[in-house]
C-alpha cells in the first residue's frame, strides 16, 4: 500500500468521524431541547393550575385541576422537583388541618428552586432571597 493511499483511506476515516459526530451532537441537541419544550409546557400548566386552588380563587375544578398537573409532572421531573412536590402538597392539602402561611411560602419557594433548576434558568436564583408570592385575583365568586 502506498503512502498516498493509505493518507486517503485515513482522511476518509476521518472526515467519515467527524461527520458522524457532528450528526450524532446535532441530533442530541434536538432531542435535548425538544425534552426541555415538553418538560416546560408541563411546569406551565403546573403554576397556572396554582390559581384553581389560592386560598379566595379555590375551586373544586380549580382543585382536580391542580392534582392532574401535579401527578403529570411524576412522569419527568427529576428527584428533586418530586420531593419538593409533595412537600408542598402535604402542605396544601385539604385535609392537612394545621395549615401554615409561613410554611406554605418556604415549600413554595423550594419548589421553584427546583423546576427552575431543572429547566435551567440562568442566572442561578439565590435561594436565601428568593421569595415567589402567588397572588389571588381579588374577583368574588359569583354564587352558582
Amino acid at each position: 500500500m502506498t503512502a498516498a493511499l493509505a493518507t486517503s483511506i485515513v482522511g476518509l476515516i476521518g472526515g467519515l468521524l467527524v461527520a458522524a459526530f457532528t450528526y450524532w451532537s446535532t441530533k442530541r441537541r434536538e432531542r435535548d431541547a425538544e425534552w426541555r419544550k415538553e418538560k416546560l409546557s408541563y411546569y406551565k400548566v403546573f403554576v397556572e393550575s396554582l390559581s384553581g386552588v389560592i386560598e379566595g380563587d379555590d375551586t373544586p375544578e380549580g382543585h382536580k385541576l391542580y392534582a392532574k398537573a401535579t401527578n403529570n409532572l411524576l412522569l419527568f421531573a427529576p428527584q428533586s422537583v418530586i420531593e419538593a412536590l409533595n412537600a408542598f402538597r402535604s402542605e396544601n392539602a385539604i385535609s392537612n388541618t394545621s395549615k401554615s402561611p409561613a410554611r406554605h411560602d418556604e415549600l413554595l419557594a423550594q419548589l421553584l428552586l427546583a423546576i427552575r433548576s431543572d429547566i435551567g434558568v440562568q442566572p442561578m436564583d439565590n435561594s436565601a432571597t428568593f421569595k415567589p408570592i402567588l397572588w389571588a385575583s381579588g374577583a368574588r365568586q359569583s354564587a352558582t
